[in-house]
């Protein structure tokens, strides 16, 4: 037996090909080869970019003692958690049943037919070792007692994925769910709860959709203060854009330093939606800046978008990032870096670990020019240091997210090259993960992944497609999208309305997965529901449309029960009750309707769609029937496809978007 990893695709099972345990790949031979053996699989999920897998690693994975009692106890089994988020699923859920919390690296200790018996997250070496002789003698002695512990626990976990009763989402429940935010937020320091804090992005973007329809102030003060606390705390990097993946403390003060890219994929968009309803610039400068941030450090050379940025620097936490006064100084000089510590709350005591500081800057200082400068220096000064590992896996999922933030960003703060950039993604994704007409996970250096799509792959590329054909009228995007909905309603659909995780003919696991809640990046149900949504919009495909109001309602009861895990699903809800709205421009020279397109797109309707295109364009059915007046660009203002009198007038476009926006 030896280490297999060193063939694998993902970048996280290659940082343990060295290690002295025998780790194989999740696949029936490894099962067999437990079943042969007659031992049990130890399961070791984790991420590339996750620093206590990495202090896990190199305390016991690399340590020939541990590996020599797990080599001859177990069949070492390791998983990318993000290449395999089934897996991942079924077995966290175990995790979290079984003791109550999760996490990663997450330990799970399985039967040769994979029933649990024994599930934790990072475990020191003195407690791997005691666990490894534990289970050993429970083994050997009580096997009857501990496969039917595993069988019992599985049987479980197969109750409790039953489904939910589905449930209307009503006016009156959406506004019960901004009064459920508002009593669990924090008026001090901006978000939900206390630490740790991850930026509730997704519940963010359901209050701004909702004060868009209902002019609630309180749901646009919420999401105010949180983007404004996010952005000027050390979780965002002050000096290259871009968030940290949550922060350690209530105050968003000290972030845990990975960067990944589906939350800044979300994040951008955010920004960017909280700048067209609030006309903050300090939301349109993090936008555009966590943009560039994710194609300057993520972007891979044939147009696609890498996971993520490491959390540790040589094994170091926040090495590359954290500054001391005399840093600042030994840079910008005594003048200036004593400015810069004041500015940034670099302090000599450190805000972080060992006389460090994170970054923040709560105001932005009044000479633009000489902040501009400095930060300059101090980015170029940064980039001498060592730097975090990338993890270079596409993700087919979170390419999707990024496509829909790229556009967005670059439509509403006028950034063609951002939309440019969304074009490249999507076209790699297409080109390299479709294949057969069915989505494969991940790819490496162009080298497509064997791992099936799974639901909130084919929901977020969709929507992303979508998103990018609204801005530059390519019916390939539209074609394909509507062709990932039409194998999703086919593979993923469930008997309430819903949608499962994995496809229908996916290989079974103990459990088919179906996780309605929204956490960090939206459920496959929640994403899949605004595809659907978007695609009615666009197409007048009432098919689209019903499915998308069935997938809402299978999410009903979490977002009543608890709407801080339901963001993405209570914001698709608020399109439902204000769309479809549909605002198609009619034109035969692009450049004369950058006006009517650009109000289209300041528009904040949650129910918003728009396209822009020569008359009677096939392919585009809003443009159907909907000729210029005179030779002018024209702008038809649609409900449900229902269309007011074509305008030609910006201010009248305005005008009648605001008005059927509350119809």
């Amino acid at each position: 037996m030896t280490n297999r990893l060193a063939v694998s695709l993902s970048p996280y099972l290659r940082q343990h090909a060295d290690n002295p345990v025998h780790w194989r790949e999740w696949d029936e031979a490894a099962f067999a080869e437990a079943r042969e053996r007659d031992v049990p699989v130890l399961l070791s999920v984790g991420y590339a970019a996750c620093h206590w897998c990495h202090v896990m690693a190199h305390e016991s994975f690399e340590d020939h003692e541990v590996a020599t009692a797990l080599n001859e106890a177990f069949v070492c089994v390791k998983v990318d958690r993000e290449e395999r988020p089934d897996i991942d699923a079924v077995y966290m859920q175990a995790t979290v049943a079984m003791t109550g919390q999760g996490g990663w690296p997450m330990t799970c200790l399985l039967t040769p037919s994979g029933d649990p018996f024994f599930a934790g997250t990072y475990l020191p070496k003195p407690q791997l070792l005691q666990l490894i002789s534990a289970a050993t003698e429970a083994w050997r002695t009580r096997r009857d007692e501990v496969v039917a512990s595993g069988s019992h626990i599985s049987e479980r976990l197969r109750d409790i994925a039953l489904p939910t009763t589905p449930g209307d989402l009503t006016d009156t429940r959406l506004q019960d769910a901004s009064d459920a935010l508002a009593r669990g937020f924090d008026w001090q320091h901006g978000g939900f709860g206390k630490a740790p804090k991850f930026p509730p992005t997704m519940t963010l973007e359901f209050l701004l959709r909702h004060h868009a329809r209902t002019g609630d102030e309180r749901s646009l003060r919420m999401a105010t203060e949180t983007c404004e606390a996010m952005a000027r705390g050390g979780m965002y990097d002050q000096l290259d854009g871009g968030f940290a993946r949550y922060s350690v403390d209530a105050a968003w003060v000290v972030p845990h330093f990975e960067k990944m890219l589906y939350d800044n994929a979300q994040l951008m968009r955010l920004y960017s939606h909280h700048w067209r309803a609030s006309g903050d610039p300090l939301s349109a400068r993090i936008a555009c800046e966590t943009a560039d941030f994710v194609v300057r450090r993520l972007g891979i050379d044939e147009g696609a978008l890498a996971s993520a940025l490491d959390a540790d620097t040589d094994g170091v936490e926040g090495l590359t990032y954290a500054w001391t006064p005399d840093q600042l100084v030994d840079v910008l000089g005594e003048e200036d870096g004593v400015r810069a510590a004041r500015l940034l709350t670099v302090t000599a005591d450190g805000t972080f670990e060992h006389g460090t500081s994170t970054l923040q800057l709560h105001a932005d200082p009044d000479d633009r020019d000489w902040w501009s400068d400095a930060r300059r220096h101090l980015l170029e000064a940064r980039d001498t240091r060592p730097q975090p590992a990338r993890d270079d896996k596409v993700v087919t999922s979170w390419n999707g997210l990024a496509i829909s933030g790229l556009v967005e960003v670059g439509m509403l703060l006028e950034r063609p090259d951002l939309v440019a950039a969304a074009q490249r993604c999507a076209a790699y994704v297409l080109d390299h993960h479709l294949v057969d007409g069915r989505l494969r996970r991940t790819s490496l250096a162009g080298r497509i992944g064997v791992s099936a799509g799974v639901a909130d792959d084919y929901g977020n590329l969709a929507e992303g497609l979508l998103v990018l054909h609204q801005a530059d009228g390519d019916v390939r995007w539209i074609e394909a999208a509507t062709a990932l909905l039409d194998t999703a309603l086919e593979q993923f659909a469930a008997d309430d309305g819903g949608f499962h995780d994995t496809a229908a003919d996916a290989q079974p696991l103990l459990r088919r997965p179906r996780d309605p809640a929204d956490n960090a990046e939206p459920s496959g149900q929640s994403a899949l529901a605004h595809a659907l949504l978007t695609a009615a919009a666009l197409t007048g495909d009432a098919r689209w449309r019903t499915a998308a109001e069935q997938a809402v309602r299978a999410g009903a009861s979490v977002a009543t029960r608890d709407p801080r895990f339901a963001g993405w699903t209570l914001a698709a809800a608020e399109a439902l009750a204000s769309g479809p709205l549909q605002v198609a421009v009619a034109t035969d020279d692009a450049e004369r309707a950058t006006a009517l397109v650009r109000a289209a797109w300041l528009s904040p309707s949650p129910g918003l769609v728009r396209v822009v295109g020569e008359p009677d364009r096939p392919g585009v059915p809003l443009l159907e029937g909907r000729p210029l007046l005179g030779d002018a660009p024209t702008a038809y203002v649609c409900h449900g496809f229902v269309c007011d009198l074509p305008r030609t007038d910006v201010t009248e476009v305005e005008t009648a978007l605001r008005r059927r926006a509350t119809v």
